[in-house]
């Protein structure tokens, strides 16, 4: 009779946790570059209710006797797909159509981090103006580099190509290229980048290495949109659904340890 209880209960505590995960695709329903994630379940070890799978004859059983022991959270999977691009109001705001990720340096700890939001602005530097995020971390170039302009440049009068070059009116007023480029980056596996918080993601092992797309050997390359912001690509429709399938499963579960618990009530209630 036990066993039903500790069964419900990682049930429960399964359910919980991708109630958890539903809640956070919510609250980040407007954050810029933010990928939907579900959690993933596994069932626990099988309890062997009868040793040999036989006969009173010997013969063999067409099915086996064994019990679950209840389930837990195999893996959270971030899913990166496409979302919504919406224009803005800002020549320093970046989409990515494709595969990429933005190279940001944590100057906290000089490790080199990735994401898709492309919410970037220039702040005042000791050589000129550098391209950088909301919390001042560097935007890298191709080759791992901050992207730097001296003070010569008019960065109102500075874009950005879908490849990624900076570019700059010349003398006749056509834009030319600064021999600057943004760099962008793919990954083999990128549900298997680490998750640091402000939409920041570090390479793993299971990640894979990064790919640069000017260097390395890439099917399809990315494209930026100068002025355009990447959505969130959560569905709130699909959201809201997974939340009640989540919920009616945590009531089932508890309703299993409430039957549980009214049994083994009643059966020490049997007199003799």
């Amino acid at each position: 009779m036990m066993r039903s209880l500790y069964t419900a209960a990682s049930g429960m505590m399964a359910q919980q946790a991708g109630v958890d995960t539903i809640a956070n695709n919510l609250a980040n329903v407007n954050t810029v570059g933010y990928k939907s994630e579900s959690t993933e379940f596994k069932s626990l070890l099988y309890q062997d209710l009868q040793a040999k799978t036989t006969s009173a004859n010997g013969e063999n059983k067409p099915v086996s006797a064994q019990v679950g022991l209840g389930s837990r959270v195999s893996s959270v999977t971030s899913h990166y797909t496409q979302g919504p691009i919406n224009p803005t109001d800002s020549n320093t705001d970046f989409a990515i159509s494709g595969k990429g990720f933005f190279a940001i340096m944590d100057t906290n700890t000089g490790d080199t981090l990735y994401t898709r939001n492309g919410n970037f602005g220039f702040s005042t530097a000791t050589e000129g103006h550098m391209l950088c995020t909301p919390d001042g971390f560097p935007v890298l170039d191709t080759d791992g580099n901050p992207i730097v302009l001296t003070n010569d440049y008019n960065i109102s009068k500075v874009t950005v190509d879908t490849d990624g070059n900076l570019l700059y009116p010349d003398e006749e007023n056509n834009p030319a290229k600064m021999g600057m480029k943004i760099g962008l980056f793919q990954f083999a596996n990128p549900s298997g980048l680490e998750k640091m918080g402000s939409n920041l993601l570090k390479e793993t092992d299971a990640s894979g290495f990064p790919l640069n797309e000017y260097y390395d050997d890439i099917g399809k390359k990315s494209t930026l949109r100068q002025g355009y912001l990447e959505a969130s690509n959560v569905q709130v429709a699909t959201e809201m659904v997974n939340l009640i399938t989540a919920q009616r499963a945590y009531e089932l579960c508890s309703k299993a340890i409430t039957t549980s618990d009214t049994m083994m009530e009643q059966a020490n209630n049997l007199k003799r």
